[in-house]
């Protein structure tokens, strides 16, 4: 199953992308990344989420007005997900240990799974959805949910001291990419299998995963190096890697609806970065608040959002 995304549907997302990064950055309550919420029965594109997990809530934002909304109490929402069949919204509760599965539009609880691994941090669904692959920081290992059951099926080791970040399926559906922040590269993973296949070193502090917008191409944002490396999806190998002159701590972002620009902000340096996806060109260094975390370019081409930092399908 190859998936590919649609033609550019919004001119203005630059400055979106700028704006909210701001948002997000100055908040004093654990703010770490917008993410959409769309689903089948509701796919409108009228509500952002923020989550704040310092402060146990998701603010949500009309995307439209920039209006932003009364916060729901949802506990520790370090990161958010939705099911590709837009049933359950999915608060990664890395503090608690759990994935806490809610109702996607109340964001009311209605079932929170303990796992078995601390540091429940980010995640990815099989191409058919029926299971998810997510990451634990401190766990130096993977965890396979079944979706419909909601119950943990699988769990793989990585080498001691692993401390994997951001996941994402392959365009073609047939392996997981995994971040590696200590081992400097990207882990190659049979979800269904539940095996490592490989490993494809990148940068220090390896972190977030992009895929390009004609899906030849993951970009890897080396957050110690302060660089991004552009892996081919066919030859599971480095192309090019673009250094950011005069240094920074590239974290978590997205792609341009039109493919051109990589936001990504900079965790410890209180900026955005906006390179140039061609030719590896920083085209500007946006001052933000302090500790940007996530940034959410928005809205994507997609059918439907899988929430996080704006991740479409």
């Amino acid at each position: 199953m190859l998936i590919r995304h649609r033609a550019p549907i919004c001119a203005t997302v630059l400055l979106a992308a700028v704006f909210w990064a701001s948002v997000c950055a100055s908040r004093p309550s654990g703010t770490t990344a917008l993410l959409r919420l769309v689903s089948p029965r509701q796919a409108n594109l009228r509500r952002l989420w923020v989550a704040n997990d310092e402060s146990n809530s998701l603010t949500p934002v009309d995307p439209a007005t920039g209006h932003v909304g009364r916060p729901v109490p949802v506990a520790d929402p370090y990161n958010l997900y939705f099911t590709p069949n837009g049933r359950r919204a999915i608060v990664v509760a890395e503090r608690l240990g759990r994935l806490d599965f809610r109702e996607p539009h109340s964001m009311r609880l209605r079932h929170a799974l303990a796992v078995p691994c601390p540091g429940v941090d980010h995640l990815d669904f099989s191409a058919d959805g029926r299971y998810l692959l997510a990451s634990c920081e401190f766990g130096a290992s993977l965890i396979r949910v079944d979706v419909a059951a909601e119950r943990v099926t699988g769990q793989l080791a990585l080498r001691p001291g692993a401390k994997p970040q951001d996941v994402k399926l392959a365009p073609d559906g047939r392996l997981f990419y995994v971040a590696d922040m200590v081992a400097g590269g990207v882990w190659l993973v049979d979800g269904a299998r539940l095996r490592v296949t490989g490993f494809v070193a990148t940068g220090a502090g390896a972190h977030g995963l992009y895929v390009s917008r004609d899906s030849a191409s993951l970009y890897v944002s080396n957050r110690d190096a302060g660089s991004v490396s552009v892996l081919s999806f066919a030859t599971r190998r480095v192309r090019t890697t673009w250094k950011l002159p005069g240094g920074g701590s590239p974290d978590m972002g997205g792609v341009s609806a039109d493919g051109r620009v990589l936001w990504l902000s900079g965790r410890y340096h209180a900026e955005v970065y906006a390179i140039d996806t061609h030719s590896g060109r920083l085209l500007a260094r946006v001052p933000v608040g302090r500790g940007p975390h996530g940034l959410c370019v928005y809205p994507q081409p997609g059918r439907y959002s899988l929430g996080h930092t704006g991740v479409f399908r």
